[in-house]
């Protein structure tokens, strides 16, 4: 997505922008929502069944539906 060039760029103005002293609260904060969003991946992952299928084992079949084809009244 980014270059090397490119996230060196956004990273000076980040820190001009915001000032060295808010810098440590800033990654404190960053480190903190990547460890929340990594365990809620983590909890969705493991609460998903492995093979697709719904969590009391039936199978849900359906059908694609174009806007065309819906039943008229």
């Amino acid at each position: 997505m980014f270059g090397l060039s490119e996230l060196a760029v956004i990273l000076i103005v980040v820190i001009a922008v915001l000032g060295f002293k808010k810098l440590p609260e800033l990654t404190r904060s960053a480190g903190k929502a990547t460890r929340i969003f990594k365990s809620e991946a983590k909890a969705l992952r493991e609460q998903d069944p492995p093979n697709g299928s719904s969590a009391d084992g039936t199978v849900i079949t359906g059908r694609v539906v174009d806007r065309d084809d819906t039943p008229r009244n």
